[in-house]
C-alpha cells in the first residue's frame, strides 16, 4: 500500500482560500466548494470511503486559525492535513512576517506530532496581481520563513510562488482576492501534482487567448467598481474590528465521507 492509499482521512484548515470562496456549488450557490473539496474527491476516487472535515473559515487570522482550527484538526486523528494561513494578516499594515512564522512554526509542529503527512503552501507572487505589490516584500520574507519551516518539519511544500498560471486574471474573482472557479479547479490539480497524486488534467494548460485586452477606461471602470463593492466593505470591517468570518463556524467540522 503506497502512501497515498493509507490517506484514510484529510483534514484542511486555514482561512478564505481553503474554505474556497468564491467557487459555488452548481447546484447550490450560496454553498462553496473550493480547491480542497476538489482534492478530497480526487482523492476518495483513490480511497474510497475517505473521510473528510474544512475547518477553515473566512477572514480568519493566522492566530485565530492556530488557536481554533488546529486541536480540532489534531483530534481529528488525520493522515493527511493541508494548512495555509498568514495571508489575511499580511494584508493588515504592520505584518510581521518573522513573528507569524514562529506562530506557524509551532502550529505545524502539533500537527506534525499526530503522524499526519503535513502540506504547506507559499503566497502568491503578488507582483503579477492587479492589487498586490504593496506587499509583495512581506510576502516574499514570510515564504522564505515557510520554506524552511517545510525543511525543519518535514512538510511537503506546495509552491505558489512560481505558479504564474494564476497571474492571468481569469483565476482571480471580481473581488481579486479569491480564486475563481477555473483558479479552484487548477488548485487542486496543482495540489494533487505536489504529493504524488495521479490526474487526468493539467493544472498549467495555458489560458485560451483573450477576445481582447480592456482598455484603459475599462479597466479604470473596473477599479471604480472593485473599490465601492469590495474595498470599501473591508475597509468599513477594519475600522470596527469586525471579520467576514464572525459568527460563521466551518462547513464541515467532521471527518465523513464524501
Amino acid at each position: 500500500m503506497d502512501e497515498l492509499e493509507r490517506i484514510s482521512t484529510y483534514v484542511a484548515i486555514g482561512d478564505s482560500f481553503s474554505e474556497g470562496l468564491n467557487d459555488p456549488y452548481p447546484d447550490e450557490p450560496d454553498r462553496f466548494r473550493g480547491w480542497a473539496d476538489r482534492l478530497a474527491e480526487l482523492l476518495a476516487e483513490r480511497s474510497p470511503g475517505l473521510r473528510y472535515a474544512n475547518l477553515a473559515v473566512r477572514g480568519k487570522l493566522l492566530r485565530q486559525v492556530v488557536d481554533d482550527q488546529v486541536p480540532r484538526a489534531v483530534e481529528l486523528d488525520p493522515d493527511l492535513v493541508t494548512f495555509c494561513a498568514g495571508g489575511n494578516d499580511m494584508i493588515r499594515p504592520g505584518a510581521d512576517p518573522d513573528a507569524l512564522a514562529v506562530v506557524f512554526d509551532d502550529a505545524v509542529r502539533r500537527l506534525r506530532a499526530t503522524g499526519a503527512r503535513v502540506v504547506i503552501f507559499t503566497g502568491f507572487d503578488t507582483r503579477g496581481l492587479r492589487t498586490g505589490g504593496r506587499i509583495r516584500g512581506k510576502a516574499a520574507t514570510y515564504n522564505m520563513h515557510l520554506r524552511a519551516i517545510a525543511d525543519r518539519r518535514g512538510c511537503t511544500v506546495v509552491d505558489l510562488w512560481s505558479a504564474t498560471i494564476f497571474n492571468d486574471p481569469r483565476a482571480w474573482y471580481e473581488d481579486r482576492l479569491h480564486l475563481s472557479s477555473e483558479g479552484h479547479r487548477r488548485m487542486a490539480l496543482r495540489v494533487a501534482e505536489t504529493i504524488g497524486l495521479p490526474v487526468k488534467e493539467s493544472w498549467h494548460e495555458p489560458w485560451p487567448p483573450l477576445d481582447a485586452r480592456p482598455d484603459w477606461l475599462t479597466m479604470r471602470r473596473e477599479d471604480l467598481y472593485w473599490a465601492r463593492a469590495y474595498l470599501l466593505p473591508w475597509i468599513g470591517r477594519r475600522a470596527t474590528g469586525r471579520s467576514s468570518g464572525d459568527g460563521r463556524g466551518p462547513k464541515r467540522p467532521t471527518a465523513l465521507p464524501l
